[in-house]
């Protein structure tokens, strides 16, 4: 059920469906988060018994701003204050201690919590009128089941759950893809998942070097070895590598699509092809958009150009990589 999310009358009526401990899909930024009620841990089951997501799988909570998220932290590390400061609202999570008692379900049961404030209008709006019913916090993972396309469009929502879910519609996601998450649980800040932020512009606010990811970092949404994979089997092929397959293929039809920044000469007949765009936010913008549209036009797989490298890619890269995982 597609809600028009700038209707202050459709916020409120989402903002009590939330407080009665019911979800509800909404557009952040990023990608469409379904969403719960995050101090209610059965309104939080809900999600993850929606998305088929295993419970120890911890989500993101979003809060309004640096002070909503205070009741949910044990304590907020000067690190986590200093990225909060700079990129709320915004595509940046944060890893805190979890303050006892708060958000367990949502935690997935651990000891750390992920806390954002997003920046879309909507979300924002949800967020105060939730607030002004007692909801603390909006439990959201993408609106999707478990390890398939994020969804960037309030169409997206209904093609995976039906009408029967409410969906604050907000129009396309401007950036498209995840979060970045940072863990700033330990002792030095750990990036956990890229998203649109650089590494270099998250160490400059945190005032330190990230350190690298290892087995001492707290569980984090999104970040299963395979996860974002359309039906359609993804292979992601360098340049070259994928050049040379294409030419292989002579004149044999498939149902095949080629998602590449550069175009290959000599197609086979029917084969579909979709043009990368150069630019890294607008590959991330329209990333998810394109691997639905490839599998609603029935193709079996799906050969992807690897990106260029360089930390502008590497939210478009991880998503791709764990997509072609599966």
């Amino acid at each position: 059920m597609r809600l028009d999310g700038h209707d202050p009358a459709a916020i409120e009526s989402a903002a009590e469906r939330l407080a009665a401990g019911e979800l509800v899909a909404f557009a952040t930024e990023t990608v469409y988060g379904l969403g719960a009620r995050a101090d209610d841990d059965a309104a939080v089951d809900k999600i993850f018994a929606a998305k088929g997501r295993p419970r120890a799988h911890p989500l993101i909570v979003h809060v309004v701003d640096r002070a909503a998220a205070v009741p949910f932290a044990a304590r907020i590390p000067p690190v986590a204050a200093r990225l909060m400061d700079e990129f709320w609202p915004g595509p940046l999570t944060v890893i805190v201690p979890r303050a006892s008692g708060m958000a367990g379900a949502a935690a997935g049961g651990h000891a750390t919590l992920a806390l954002r404030a997003p920046a879309h209008p909507v979300a924002h709006a949800l967020l105060v009128a939730a607030q002004r019913h007692g909801v603390a916090g909006i439990a959201a993972p993408s609106a999707n089941r478990f390890g398939r396309v994020s969804p960037t469009l309030a169409q997206h929502v209904v093609d995976e759950f039906g009408d029967y879910l409410p969906v604050l519609d907000g129009g396309a996601c401007r950036i498209g893809i995840e979060s970045s998450i940072v863990d700033c649980s330990g002792p030095r800040p750990m990036l956990l998942r890229p998203g649109v932020l650089t590494p270099a512009r998250i160490e400059a606010a945190a005032g330190e070097p990230l350190a690298l990811a290892d087995d001492s970092a707290p569980q984090a949404p999104g970040t299963l070895a395979a996860h974002y994979a359309p039906r359609a089997k993804v292979r992601l092929m360098a340049t070259s590598m994928l050049h040379t397959a294409l030419q292989m293929l002579g004149g044999q039809p498939m149902r095949l699509a080629v998602y590449s920044r550069t175009v290959p000469s000599g197609m086979a007949p029917g084969l579909r092809q979709r043009r990368m765009p150069a630019r890294p936010e607008q590959a991330a913008h329209e990333l998810f958009s394109v691997l639905r549209e490839l599998d609603d036009e029935g193709v079996q797989l799906i050969w992807v150009e690897e990106p260029p490298p360089g930390p502008d890619w590497d939210g478009v890269r991880d998503r791709l990589t764990r997509a072609a995982a599966t």
